[in-house]
């Protein structure tokens, strides 16, 4: 075993004398090791309840005969961070989170590992963590929000910063405001919709890294607990056999993965994640990809904030599972690849069926024939730009306006919501990407407040920082190469013609290659004054399109 290593012979005694000191005794010491990475926190919603789930992993790891030995990791609430500086701390965290799994993996010989996260990027720092170590690992996930209800409505987190909008214009009262905000999060779990944090989850399943169900079993729901259960016995399994991420984490898998993602319509934040997983698991995932895959894959299910279905739906329909048995219906799905439980994703999803025709449509019967992710290319995004063409209404799906500049954030919000921004106007925001914010940070507070007002038919937002999962309407994000490296972003000026068409797969700014050239030319860095650790992270992230992974 590989925790022999630390525990086994003479010389470590003293070694056994500390695990003693923890109250394990002679059985519990000569038992396989499983080590618990759990993200538990009192700041995250999402996080709450991750002791109890951890308790249940511990459950199943002894009732298979193993030790488990818990630590935690750092974790970030998006909606919390949201329109203020420590969103520069999420995408940045996901590093961190990373780095300190391994530390603690290779730390303490580990036989094997069960990692517990729940919210945006603390899933994707798991599973590169997972990948980069390559010792029997699972994730279970802490599961869905379950939505909730104000005036007769279904509501959640994204409602309420549309809410914000509306309360702007005078088409809400404060103490509607009010109201709403008490109803939108009625519990523990990721936030209702398929936002960054589900669809992240949901694709865990799908990489055959989590157990069935992992994806959209709801947060409060006692089979949440089961499987929590089930998965600390289903790692003594791997560890018995060997069953490492790299038997799991194959190019079949991340193609599955994007398959699905396009299927189901996830956060464009799905672009940045794959490909960082993928690159520690050897595998060269590029944005291409997802435009070659979309083109051959229909948009199944019309999950909120574009539609009007939740997670628990989802699940109740049959699933991630039934949804890749009907892709698998159509010849899109490897079958063959192998998963956590042992078993290929073909044998895991054969008896699944769709329960739901209505939340999973038929291949026949497709929301949009083309995947719900999109990237564009062209001059002022040679390395890729990203939107959730599944939540952009049909009316800005081509869209030519004049560029409403600015460089941070923060501006952006104020021109909004001081009613600066008028019809057919492109707003782009710069300086945000995840060298230039530095963090990437996602902007939802933005595209919310012209959803709130009303401008998400005929305005587009344009950044090189991220957009939240819960964004809709036309919001293209991840511009690469970002501002700060110098890409064409920078370039733009007040005024200018932007060209948006996304069936069309292109992102042009209207100017002569020339004119853009010479502005280029004369363009200077902006230097920002950063310390800590944001500065380290500056200094070697790269743009969106690698995945926002460091050199």
């Amino acid at each position: 075993m590989r925790s022999d290593g630390m525990k086994k012979g003479l010389e470590r005694a003293p070694h056994r004398s500390l695990f003693k000191a923890l109250g394990l005794t002679d059985r519990e010491i000569e038992r396989p090791m499983i080590g618990i990475a759990n993200s538990a926190n009192e700041v995250i919603p999402g996080h709450l309840h991750l002791h109890q789930i951890s308790e249940a992993v511990k459950a199943g790891i002894r009732m298979a005969g193993g030790t488990p030995l818990e630590f935690f990791t750092i974790g970030v609430c998006d909606g919390i961070v949201m329109g203020h500086e420590g969103m520069k701390y999420s995408l940045s965290s996901r590093e961190l989170i990373a780095d300190s799994v391994e530390s603690m993996a290779m730390a303490y010989p580990f036989d094997g590992l069960i990692l517990i996260p729940n919210c945006d990027k603390i899933v994707p720092g798991m599973l590169m963590a997972a990948a980069r170590l390559n010792i029997p690992a699972l994730v279970i996930s802490g599961g869905p929000m379950l939505s909730g209800e104000f005036q007769g409505k279904r509501t959640d987190l994204i409602k309420v910063f549309e809410y914000v909008g509306k309360a702007k214009v005078g088409e809400m009262t404060m103490e509607e405001l009010n109201e709403a905000e008490g109803c939108a999060c009625p519990g523990v779990g990721s936030c209702a919709g398929m936002f960054t944090a589900n669809s992240m989850n949901c694709l865990t399943e799908v990489l055959g890294m989590g157990l069935p169900g992992n994806g959209t079993i709801p947060a409060v729901w006692a089979e949440r607990i089961r499987l929590a259960k089930e998965a600390g016995m289903q790692v003594m399994e791997l560890v018995e056999k060997n069953l490492r991420p790299s038997h799991i984490l194959t190019p079949k898998a991340f193609e599955n993965a994007v398959r699905v993602d396009l299927a189901f319509g996830g956060s464009t934040n799905t672009s940045l994640h794959l490909p960082a997983i993928a690159k520690e698991a050897g595998v060269a995932l590029s944005l291409e990809t997802f435009n070659t895959l979309s083109d051959r894959t229909p948009h199944l299910c019309f999950m909120a904030p574009g539609g009007p279905h939740d997670l628990h739906q989802l699940h109740q329909a049959g699933g991630i599972g039934a949804l890749m048995q009907e892709l698998s219906r159509g010849g899109m799905i490897h079958a063959d690849a192998l998963t956590v439980t042992g078993k290929t994703v073909g044998e895991n999803i054969a008896k699944k069926r769709v329960l739901d025709p209505e939340v999973i449509h038929p291949l026949e019967n497709p929301y949009h024939k083309t995947g719900g992710l999109t990237v564009l290319f062209g001059n002022l995004a040679p390395q890729g730009a990203v939107v959730k063409s599944s939540a952009v209404d049909d009316a800005m799906l081509k869209h030519t306006g004049p560029a409403r500049v600015f460089d941070a954030e923060e501006p952006a919000m104020r021109a909004i919501m001081e009613g600066k921004i008028v019809k057919g106007d492109v707003v782009v925001i710069r300086y945000e990407g995840p060298k230039g914010g530095p963090g990437m940070r996602e902007m939802l507070s933005p595209t919310s407040a012209i959803v709130g007002i009303g401008r998400d038919r005929d305005v587009a937002l344009l950044t090189d920082g991220r957009f939240s999962g819960g964004s809709r309407g036309a919001a293209i994000g991840h511009i690469s190469p970002e501002a700060a490296e110098g890409g064409p972003i920078a370039a733009v000026r007040e005024g200018d013609r932007i060209e948006i068409d996304i069936p069309g797969k292109k992102l042009n700014l209207l100017i002569s290659d020339e004119e853009l050239k010479a502005r280029l030319a004369q363009w200077k860095p902006v230097k920002r004054e950063l310390k800590g650790y944001l500065k380290r992270y500056a200094a070697l992230v790269r743009s969106a399109h690698t995945g926002a992974t460091f050199e």
